[in-house]
């Protein structure tokens, strides 16, 4: 999987995607507005990848920051929030807001995202409040649990392949996720649980 690029923009698409020359091969980066606006041709660019896993396709999501990726990997573990929504709450709010927003439990500003209403609202705040961790210091909100990249990705892409969250919460309980750990080496580990389970 791939967790970050440093290259050249050769390209911007007016709908959110760059094109990222790393060593000859130009890669397609999904981005927010505010990304977008903020690169031109030519720039210089290292950007923190979310490597996402469809049926049919793999889609790159690129952050500035890798506090906005493990944001954004961490509202894709969420019931129901596929990669449109999560980047539309990154796009309205950014990483720091939205753990203000989940810590104060503020449910007019989740309401501000397009496509979010008020019921999608309140089923983030409950499942997001004290399990999304987006400060790299994860001693700074004690008793939290943080929600880290390598458990997001594969929580994607299993989510991707069809099992619900009770299935992944309980494999992944038996699986090292930590910071050594592999997101290929996780995700193969899971889908073999799953198929003896």
């Amino acid at each position: 999987m791939i967790g970050m690029l440093r290259g050249t923009v050769v390209d911007r698409d007016p709908k959110g995607e760059l094109i990222v020359d790393v060593g000859g091969i130009g890669y397609v980066v999904v981005v927010t507005p505010s990304t977008l606006s903020q690169t031109i041709v030519g720039d210089e660019l290292v950007v923190h990848v979310h490597h996402h896993f469809r049926e049919a396709d793999q889609t790159l999501y690129g952050f500035v920051t890798k506090e906005d990726r493990l944001a954004f990997q961490g509202l894709l573990a969420a019931h129901g929030v596929g990669p449109s929504l999560a980047l539309a709450i990154m796009a309205t709010h950014g990483a720091t807001r939205l753990q203000t927003i989940l810590n104060d439990g503020d449910l007019a500003a989740l309401c501000d995202v397009p496509g979010v209403g008020k019921k999608t609202a309140q089923r983030l705040l409950v499942e997001l409040k004290d399990k999304l961790v987006i400060s790299l210091d994860e001693d700074a909100i004690p008793g939290a649990v943080s929600v880290g990249a390598v458990e997001a990705d594969v929580r994607a892409a299993l989510t991707n392949l069809g099992y619900n969250t009770k299935e992944i919460t309980k494999v992944l309980a038996g699986i090292d996720t930590g910071a050594d750990a592999d997101s290929g080496g996780v995700l193969k580990q899971a889908l073999q649980a799953l198929a003896s389970a």
